[in-house]
């Protein structure tokens, strides 16, 4: 899309070949003796040491899954535990790199990653440093079980591996003392202190959150890289493939200013323990041979791919310094393709029977904790007394922390019943900031100079004057309220970026975004490839690591190419951190028209299904602004319904118009658009104009006086003014343009009834749009509710007509004959 980039079809139809370079397979070849001068002696046995910490935890959690016991402890536990064992040698070279201002993000299988990555930290940082962490982290709640609990610790550091060790514990038994308060769990634990960032009990789900953390390190420059830890199994999972995609888009090293030019810091790192759970990768459910293969697909340079010996912690290491370095070099995205073995099963309940007993010993007699120690003994750097030492060291850790985490006294679970909030709470975190970040935002232009500000400056802001609607071209209509909402947070919020298909330039679909390009540098404002699924999973990781973003989803229809980064991450992260991340998101969707069955649906229903994010659907544009301002100082997740019918339409309702400062309309408050006494019409979006057109005709024709409520918000949303409204007029009839069927209508009707039943004259009635495909545009009129079918509906299922000839059949026996055949 950038004029500056000419595609030349001399040059694009010219034959030639494309090359590649060869992928390194397990090149590292060198002894330990070779490395001995790479490593202190203390370091190279602290390898083995966290390693057996890593195997002993696992060790023991198997043990409790499967004979609910442990070193004489006994304990019931019936949740997940997708084991790595097996796999430490991968883990702990992995994070020997890395410090706090490395983040990772891991999977279902990450106990292993995410203790190794913990006691790395731990050995990087001061003791100043750990103790304010420590001290810090839930106003120290977890540390006070510690240091009242385990006795005869000699070292902060020592204190420090009890605490990390103890909070993940917690956190997998499901307990309050837990770093997520136990809302996380075993396939969720993380601790952002120490740069371990949320791992992911959706396949791959971790890999487009990643990017959004890598992208946010580059655009607020910030130290360390991102490495996302998946497993080869996830190499299938299309939000895998697109975050690969938004990786390694040309504009980050062609078209982003000098200043921000270069690949993203970003590994994507396989795990390649050879299944995806009993499915075996390499010769069954794939077909790349070798995984590091698929980078040479990716970009030119094949991202930088390498096959790796996980099962020699040394050639991990190596590979990741230098990796690494890549990435300081602004060289990235990597990918790094890590050969290692579960020697479990996928979980407990997995008997391996898709494996032979041979294979598992074969691996067995090759496992990195035996050949690495056997290594340190003949190199001299360890005696057998050492590691006798070391091992009774370690299960005597994991014992005394496994004893405290299954002590209810002392790790206790959230008692819902004395505390029946203490989930609920923590479902949205209800703050108000108006930047995220205190520093100058970047800028190219003084904000009065834009050519749009000052082109909406010669619109006038009422949509009807001396009786007469303002002609389109020069009223300010929706389009502009919401532009006015965005450039102004650009302006104010130095962490605010927006991107999705074809914003920046073209100024989006729907002209939106038009004039944006001119105020804002490239890394705020960018266009991305057509991955819906990348771009709001990027934007889940961009807000949880502390910015702030705008995305777009192009037609409503596309947010099913983003379910799951839609329902499982922006929805949950907040509630399954217990509060210590936030996630200030705002998704634009804009709800179709004229397009047909896959371009004009309204699914505000289906998200408002979804518990942990807030819903708004304005359909004015004093409302959009508002509503928007008030989504851009928020810290929760903000799904940002706009009607393609409305973006032109002016302001019909404030008399003196949209402000041109800085207001902000409340999420959650319904809107009086006009009063009445007779009947209460609750709309949603567009209907809202339809109803208007309704009650024009009740009023005229039959007498009856409708009062019209513009919802505004879908979730939260107060039902105070509409019960009050039915109250005084005792009927009530609701109206969006979703499918009847399984709309938020219908759950507002229930709840309307059952907070109003002693004021309602007859049950609500819902009127939405039928149970079918979206049509062609010219039979809209067939689908989308009408100002007929409201008078019909009221005139069948409410309150009779007087001389009333219905259009539209709203009957009992057609209600029992459409929902009998499911249409």
């Amino acid at each position: 899309m950038p004029k500056s980039q000419f595609i030349d079809p001399n040059e694009i139809r010219k034959s030639g070949w494309i090359k590649f370079y060869d992928i390194p397979v397990n090149q590292y070849n060198k002894t330990l003796e070779e490395e001995r001068q790479n490593f202190s002696d203390d370091q190279l046995i602290r390898i083995y040491r966290d390693m057996l910490i890593i195997r002993e935890f696992e060790t023991m959690l198997s043990l409790i899954k499967t004979t609910g016991e442990y070193n004489g402890i006994k304990y019931d536990y019936p949740g997940p535990a997708h084991l790595s064992i097996g796999q430490e040698a991968a883990a702990v070279g992995q994070a020997f790199v890395l410090d706090k201002d490395d983040f990772i993000f891991g999977s279902h299988r990450s106990h292993g990653e995410v203790i190794a990555k913990g006691l790395s930290t731990i050995e990087k940082l001061n003791d100043d440093e750990l103790l304010k962490i420590m001290e810090s982290y839930f106003d120290g709640a977890i540390l006070r079980v510690v240091e009242e609990n385990l006795k005869n610790i000699s070292s902060i550091k020592e204190l420090a591996v009890n605490f990390f060790l103890y909070g993940t514990l917690a956190e997998i038994f499901g307990r309050e003392t837990g770093f997520q308060k136990g809302l996380g769990g075993s396939m969720h634990v993380f601790f952002p202190p120490f740069g371990i960032y949320p791992n992911n009990a959706i396949v791959g789900g971790s890999a487009d959150i990643a990017v959004g953390a890598a992208l946010f390190k580059k655009i607020n420059k910030k130290n360390g890289i991102v490495v996302v830890n998946i497993g080869d199994g996830s190499m299938a999972c299309g939000p895998v493939w697109e975050a690969m995609c938004l990786a390694t888009m040309d504009q980050y090293k062609k078209l982003w200013d000098e200043e921000y030019r270069g690949g993203l810091p970003i590994i994507f790192n396989f795990m390649d323990n050879q299944y995806a759970m009993g499915g075996q990768t390499r010769g069954e459910t794939m077909g790349y041979d070798m995984l590091a293969r698929v980078g040479a697909g990716v970009n030119p340079e094949q991202m930088h791919a390498e096959r790796v010996d996980g099962y020699n912690t040394l050639a991990v290491i190596d590979a990741m310094k230098r990796k690494k370095y890549l990435l300081e070099q602004k060289q990235g995205p990597v990918l790094l393709d890590i050969v290692t073995y579960r020697l479990t099963g996928h979980s407990p309940s997995d008997s391996s029977s898709y494996r032979t007993k041979e294979e598992i010993e074969a691996w067995a007699a090759q496992e990195p904790i035996v050949t690495y120690k056997d290594e340190l003994i003949r190199a001299g750097i360890v005696t057998e007394e050492k590691i006798e030492e070391i091992q009774s060291y370690v299960k005597e850790l994991i014992t005394k922390i496994c004893a405290l985490a299954v002590d209810e006294n002392v790790s206790p679970r959230i008692n819902l019943v004395k505390d029946p909030d203490g989930i609920a709470r923590y479902m949205f975190s209800n703050q108000k900031i108006e930047k995220m970040e205190e520093r100058v935002p970047e800028v190219l232009i003084p904000k009065e100079e834009n050519p749009r500000v000052k082109q909406i400056k010669n619109k006038i802001r009422v949509g009807i004057v001396d009786g007469k609607p303002v002609p389109k071209a020069k009223v300010f209509n929706l389009r502009d309220a919401i532009f006015e909402a965005l450039l102004d947070k650009f302006y104010t919020d130095p962490t605010l970026i927006s991107y999705g298909e074809d914003l920046r330039d073209w100024g989006g679909a729907f002209a939106v975004y038009r004039g944006l390009t001119e105020s804002l540098p490239y890394h705020r404002l960018f266009n991305t490839c057509i991955s819906e699924g990348a771009i709001v999973g990027s934007a889940v990781g961009y807000g949880m690591c502390g910015g702030r973003v705008v995305v777009e989803i192009m037609y409503c229809d596309f947010i099913g190419r983003a379910g799951d980064e839609i329902f499982n991450q922006l929805a949950k992260w907040q509630a399954m951190s217990a509060g210590t991340l936030k996630m200030p998101v705002v998704v634009r969707v804009s709800v179709g028209s004229k397009y047909g069955a896959q371009h004009s649906q309204d699914w505000s229903s289906i998200v408002s299904h979804i518990p942990g994010l807030k819903v708004v659907f304005p359909a004015t544009p004093y409302d959009a602004k508002g509503l928007m301002n008030s989504a851009l100082s928020s810290t929760d997740p903000v799904i940002f319904f706009e009607s393609q019918r409305l973006y032109d339409i002016g302001e019909l309702f404030h008399k003196e118009g949209v402000p041109e400062g800085y207001y902000e309309v409340p999420i959650g408050e319904p809107d009086i658009k006009k009063e009445g006494k007779d009947i209460t019409i609750l709309t949603v979006g567009a209907t809202l104009y339809r109803a208007l057109d309704a009650a024009k005709i009740l009023e005229e024709k039959y007498g009856v006086s409708a009062e019209i409520i513009d919802a505004r918000s879908l979730v939260p949303f107060n039902y105070e003014k509409v019960i009050e409204s039915v109250k005084k007029t005792g009927k009530i009839v609701l109206a969006s343009d979703a499918c009847a069927r399984g709309s938020i209508l219908k759950d507002m009707a229930a709840t309307i009834a059952d907070l109003a039943f002693d004021y309602l004259d007859a049950p609500p009635v819902v009127v939405g749009s039928k149970n079918w495909i979206v049509p062609a545009y010219e039979f809209e009129n067939y689908f989308f509710p009408q100002a007929d079918w409201i008078i019909d509906a009221i005139h069948e299922r409410i309150m009779p007509l007087k001389g009333h000839v219905p259009k539209n059949n709203f009957t009992t026996n057609e209600i029992l004959r459409t929902n009998r055949l499911g249409i």
